[in-house]
């Protein structure tokens, strides 16, 4: 266990696709010594990266899911998880930042800020991350890390400062000018393990003392005492990172460093920069919602010696059973300790506790606040809370986002069907955008997810993880149904079978939700409905939901007003009023006009600029609506809105269009209609299907 949790730092490494988020946490573990051979994402050698543990990640070269280790740097520990890129395992990244402390944001010195830099960005700011900014791949032609951090302030609104500058660019980069010390940076040996520090060139000088000034300005802002310190001409690094460290932990200042992580230039002083300026467990506010006082909003302490309180927010399935990785917020945890389940009440007990390094782990017999470990044979879900007992405390959730594409799954023999069962039961576990379940009327297994690429990459890992060989349908897009506009309702359900019968009469009306949510209002005076029906007519209309009446698709966007009803002495009961509600939907959800409506997408593609027309044109065809589109030198980027269904088998076609040159990501934006000539092609396939199932 920690002695000092001042000296633990929890850090996440967070970026667009490409930036070069693997390579450089594979440089720190080497720094670090906790690896002492170093390997390629894409290497020849066959190996791979560390934190790419997955057959699948070492093959295609992308992370996909987060990967945890720990390593220590000058008397730090630092435990790192490494996050993918890709929007579809967006995730991932949401339930690492849900448990870390900080972050690294990751950025390239061509690229710059790109559309998954700012899905990431939103992501840290949902939880209060602080964060450093590290500029990578200065040695890349074209690369101009001023302009990034001139993006980080207009299209992140960051306070961004630079506490280096780069010693020659592109193929002549070659070292650092650290601001703070005003020296001159050298990282020498095979790797650039051996640091060297020498005077500041003299072409760089003027620069330096103009950068040095803005850092001075941005840092003073957050210490009086540096501010006079400026002013008498006294102004000592310890000082300064004082400052910045300030500024830091206030979410006000965002420090950049820059690099090449491949030529192994800038990572060590990024590495101070995370012990000087990166808040320790102890500095990040943390709280618990207390189940026993009506879910009151607690604040945690980082102390060993307080209530266990610890949230499982990653699972993974080993040879050996379920791996959960856990965040220990408060209190301290032992090998063979009782831990409670808040969900489900149960209590488990730890028998294995081990540190995680990428696909290895470490038997460790206790850790403590702030700590993130891993335990064997629970059994429990992403996202459940744990504690000794003493306290009855539930972690607040993480955001999870809707699955957006559906696929259907059929096993194509009988062993493959139970191995598919295991596998989905396993997923749905591990990932909560990743949702199973069996359509009704054709009896198929239907997978959902956040991406065509979120649901290859889980059919594949049915075929090698559990041997289970699957035949895919086409991708479904998730359809829903809205009302547009008021309808009136009345309805009266009566039956009559001897003994007590069933009454119950509902009158209102239906109208859109202005919030897109459902929303149901009791406006019933003079006691028509005992107040004890009310809740069951409220769950008689939420069950029609499930299913609306124009294609069977789910109802978004409902307002149901109740203003009158009638019950009976003898046969009224939650049943009848139950149905009653149920008889009142149908009989005025047609008259509602009900519309289909389809996700849309926010799109961004990055392209060169000599592409752009071709792109763009490529958007409208596809029913898209250019929303912006910032030329920046050579590249050129695009944003868009364009139904899902159009974006299905993109990326070949994009990569036709632009010689491969360009990339794109997309995200959930928000449900819109569907044009009236689609509604009507998908009533035509929906006939056509139940034909053929009477058949």
């Amino acid at each position: 266990m920690i002695e000092d949790i001042q000296h633990l730092r929890n850090i996440g490494i967070s970026a667009h696709i490409d930036a070069g988020k693997t390579t450089l946490t594979e440089r720190i573990l080497y720094y670090t010594k906790r690896i002492f051979a170093v390997h390629e994402v894409k290497g020849k050698d066959g190996v791979g990266a560390k934190m790419d543990s997955m057959e699948l990640e070492k093959e295609r070269g992308i992370t996909i899911q987060s990967a945890a280790t720990h390593c220590e740097w000058m008397g730090y520990r630092i435990n790192i998880i490494d996050t993918p890129g890709h929007v579809d395992f967006t995730i991932e990244v949401e339930r690492a930042l849900r448990v870390l402390d900080s972050s690294i944001l990751v950025l390239c010195a061509v690229g710059g800020v790109q559309s998954q830099s700012l899905t990431v960005d939103r992501q840290m700011n949902r939880y209060k991350v602080p964060r450093l900014a590290f500029i990578n791949k200065c040695d890349r032609s074209g690369a101009n890390p001023y302009r990034v951090v001139a993006q980080l302030r207009e299209r992140l609104g960051h306070n961004s400062v630079l506490m280096e500058i780069p010693i020659g660019l592109e193929g002549d980069f070659s070292g650092v000018v650290d601001l703070i010390t005003m020296r001159a940076i050298y990282f020498d040996g095979p790797f650039g393990d051996s640091v060297r520090t020498e005077e500041i060139p003299p072409s760089l000088m003027e620069e330096a003392k103009a950068r040095r000034e803005e850092l001075l300005d941005a840092a003073s802002m957050f210490s009086d005492e540096l501010m006079e310190a400026i002013f008498e001409d006294k102004v000592t690094p310890d000082l300064l990172h004082s400052a910045v460290r300030k500024g830091t932990l206030l979410r006000q200042l965002t420090p950049v460093f820059l690099g090449s992580a491949y030529k192994n230039i800038g990572v060590q002083p990024l590495l101070d920069g995370v012990n000087r300026y990166l808040p320790s467990p102890r500095e990040k506010d943390n709280a618990a919602l207390d189940l026993s006082q009506g879910e009151t909003e607690v604040t945690l302490v980082a102390d060993p010696g307080s209530p266990l309180v610890a949230l499982a927010f990653k699972l993974e399935v080993t040879p050996y059973g379920q791996l959960t990785y856990l965040r220990i917020y408060q209190g301290s945890l032992r090998k063979g300790d009782e831990l409670t389940n808040t969900r489900t009440r149960k209590k488990v007990r730890v028998g294995r506790l081990v540190r995680m390094h990428a696909d290895e782990m470490e038997e460790i017999s206790d850790a403590g606040s702030g700590d993130i470990v891993a335990l064997f044979g629970v059994d429990c879900y992403s996202g459940d809370s744990f504690t000794d007992g003493k306290v009855n405390y539930a972690m607040t959730s993480m955001f999870v986002p809707e699955p957006v594409v559906s696929l259907a799954v059929t096993p194509k023999d009988s062993k493959s069907g139970d191995r598919m069962s295991k596998a989905l039961g396993r997923f749905v576990k591990e990932d909560p955008t990743f949702r199973s379940y069996v359509d009704q009327e054709s009896g198929e297994t239907i997978i959902s997810g956040m991406g065509e690429l979120h649901l290859e990459i889980y059919v594949e890992r049915m075929k090698r993880e559990f041997e289970a060989e699957v035949a895919t349908g086409m991708p479904q897009v998730a359809y829903r149904e809205a009302v547009s506009r008021r309808a009136d309702f009345n309805y009266i359900h009566k039956k009559q079978s001897g003994g007590a019968g069933q009454y119950g009469r509902v009158a209102g009306f239906l109208e859109p939700s202005e919030e897109g949510i459902f929303d149901f209002v009791n406006d019933v005076k003079g006691g028509s409905i005992p107040t004890e029906f009310i809740p069951a007519v409220q769950k008689g209309f939420e069950s029609c939901l499930q299913k609306g009446l124009l294609l069977g698709f789910p109802v978004l966007g409902l307002k149901v007003t109740v203003n009158d009803g009638q019950s009976h002495a003898v046969d009224s009961s939650e049943l009848a009023f139950r149905q009653a509600a149920v008889g009142a939907f149908k009989q005025a959800y047609l008259a509602a006009k009900p519309v289909v409506l389809e996700p849309i997408m926010r799109v961004s593609v990055e392209c060169p600029s000599e592409f752009q027309g071709n792109v763009m044109a490529s958007m409208s065809q596809r029913r898209g609506l250019i929303m912006s589109s910032a030329e920046d030198g050579v590249f050129t980027t695009i944003e868009a809105e364009v139904p899902l269904a159009q974006m299905f088998g993109y990326a070949t076609t994009l990569r036709s269009l632009t010689q491969g040159k360009a990339e794109f990501t997309m995200e959930f934006s928000k449900y819109s209609k569907v044009p009236d000539a689609i509604a009507e092609e998908l009533k035509k396939n929906l006939a056509d299907q139940i034909k053929g199932g009477k058949k």
